[in-house]
């Protein structure tokens, strides 16, 4: 696949080599709060984290979550892209970002592109999101995004209620 660039921003598949970065933005107590602890402690977790998720997902599905990083610069500031779960019937758009790079609009900007691609690249027909019911930041996104609330679920047994967002794309 190639990037998907913004006027700020470009995304790329992400990669083993992206280990240290990755290790930092799911260690964050922001992502530990809303997204929750994906048991990565070491850059070898990372590294597992990047294979067995994303490039998996990227051979799997065609897509996955994407290292978002500033335009001109090598340096990464977060993740975005889309996940297929199991659980869910459509595809959906997830960000985080670390925490020097929120409250910029760079979430909004990332996951706008990710679902013009997902409409027009991918041909997918709808979208989905789910966030932590306190998650206001990413629930603001979701919306200026045009997904809208529709149902409270569990992805699992054993996790806390979580919000579903949807939309056609």
């Amino acid at each position: 696949m190639t990037a998907i660039e913004t006027e700020r921003l470009v995304l790329h598949r992400l990669v083993p080599d992206d280990a240290p970065f990755i290790l930092e933005l799911v260690n964050d107590p922001a992502w530990l709060r809303y997204i929750g602890d994906k048991g990565v402690r070491t850059l070898d977790d990372a590294r597992a984290y990047i294979t067995n998720g994303p490039v998996a997902s990227y051979a799997r599905h065609g897509f996955g979550l994407d290292r978002v990083e500033l335009r001109g610069s090598a340096t990464p500031i977060g993740i975005c892209g889309l996940v297929k779960r199991d659980a869910l019937p459509d595809a959906d758009v997830g960000f985080a970002f670390l925490p020097g790079y929120r409250g910029q609009g760079f979430a909004y900007e990332a996951a706008a592109a990710v679902l013009r691609h997902a409409g027009e690249s991918l041909k997918l027909p709808r979208i989905a999101a789910i966030v932590s019911p306190d998650n206001l930041g990413s629930i603001r996104v979701l919306e200026k995004l045009g997904l809208r609330f529709e149902t409270t679920i569990r992805m699992a047994a054993d996790r806390p209620e979580t919000k579903l967002f949807g939309r056609a794309l």
